[in-house]
């Protein structure tokens, strides 16, 4: 049996309408594609973008700041610690003073305080221990703020800690028996001020 020409071409039309159909949609699916690939490279692109403006933030904030306004000190010290006494710190850099052997604070207020270095025994065949202690002294008392037992066989200091100290304060470090002190570095920053007598 045979289709006559008018079916013939309207089987053909449609096959042709279907084929056409079947074609756009795929160039749409393709389309759809490649638009999803932008969107996706573009989404990475924006939180690496965000996330190197956080990273640049934040080692940001973890600088202390140097300026004037925020009282900050760090002191370098290598030299003889006498039991007893205070150990004679002069400040290397900042705005915090030191007088008579004492860090002298201005502000109420969270500080950060970094202490590293090493202890030196006079006599090394002999077992030492020393407390290395610092103390805070204000108008009317003194007390320890910390205190921290250093052997002869691990002569490392490193302490760090917040304090919260008051304006008119004054620091000392010391130790509980003579020793030699070398590269001792302690640092003072306020973290954050609650009232300031600058």
């Amino acid at each position: 049996m045979e289709e006559h020409p008018d079916v013939q071409l309207r089987n053909q039309e449609q096959m042709d309408r279907e084929r056409e159909r079947a074609e756009h949609e795929w160039e749409n699916w393709q389309r759809g594609q490649v638009r999803n690939t932008l969107h996706l490279v573009s989404a990475a692109a924006q939180w690496i973008l965000l996330l190197a403006c956080l990273i640049y933030l934040g080692i940001d904030s973890l600088r202390p700041s140097t300026s004037d306004g925020v009282p900050w000190t760090h002191i370098r010290y290598t030299g003889i610690s006498i039991k007893g006494v205070a150990m004679n710190l002069t400040a290397e850099v900042g705005s915090i003073q030191i007088r008579n052997r004492s860090i002298m604070i201005t502000c109420d207020g969270l500080y950060l305080v970094s202490l590293k270095g090493f202890v030196l025994f006079p006599d090394p065949g002999k077992k030492d221990s020393l407390k290395m202690t610092l103390w805070k002294t204000d108008k009317t008392d003194s007390w320890d703020l910390w205190k921290q037992t250093v052997q002869d066989s691990n002569n490392a200091v490193d302490v760090t800690t917040v304090l919260y100290l008051f304006a008119q304060d004054k620091i000392t470090l010391g130790t509980s028996s003579n020793a030699s002190i070398r590269d001792l570095s302690l640092s003072f920053v306020l973290l954050h001020p609650f009232t300031c007598s600058l």
